[in-house]
């Protein structure tokens, strides 16, 4: 069976986790605070989930969900998701996330920035368009619009989803 880590427990992250788990694949998923505050998420999902720190998550996948803020400074377990396709959901947020001037000026996009926060990952951008919910339980025939600059392509990202 698949295993996808998912670093994020919020709104994107565990409506991932329920459509990956729905379709057959088990998630270790992670956030912020601890595996202990996950408890309830865990319990909803199944024996099919279980909750972890971030870096157990990223080592415990096949490949990775990051639907995490983004931050200037790397707080991604780069280690452990070196080799792996990283799905990445984050749409930059002032209001969320702070002023980062190389991107507020231009000089680099978030997908840039994430690609070099991860360099020895495939970072893809996914599900930036639309909403969590429609995202993660699409009806049928809605595209889940993947994108990236460098291998992996878009459509080898897109084959690892779920739905």
């Amino acid at each position: 069976m698949t295993t996808i880590g998912i670093i994020g427990a919020g709104e994107v992250g565990s409506q991932i986790a329920r459509a990956a788990i729905a379709a057959g694949y088990s998630v270790v998923i992670a956030n912020s605070r601890g595996p202990e505050t996950l408890a309830a998420l865990v319990t909803e999902l199944g024996p099919s989930a279980r909750a972890a720190y971030a870096r157990e998550a990223a080592a415990a996948g096949d490949f990775a969900v990051v639907a995490a803020p983004l931050k200037v400074v790397n707080d991604m377990p780069a280690e452990e998701l070196a080799g792996k396709i990283v799905l990445d959901t984050n749409n930059y947020m002032v209001w969320r996330d702070g002023h980062i001037p190389v991107l507020d000026s231009g000089e680099k996009t978030v997908h840039e920035l994430r690609q070099e926060q991860l360099p020895a990952s495939k970072v893809a951008k996914a599900f930036t368009h639309i909403q969590a919910r429609p995202a993660c339980s699409p009806p049928p025939g809605l595209p889940a619009p993947v994108t990236g600059w460098r291998s992996p392509s878009p459509a080898t990202s897109r084959r690892r989803l779920p739905w």
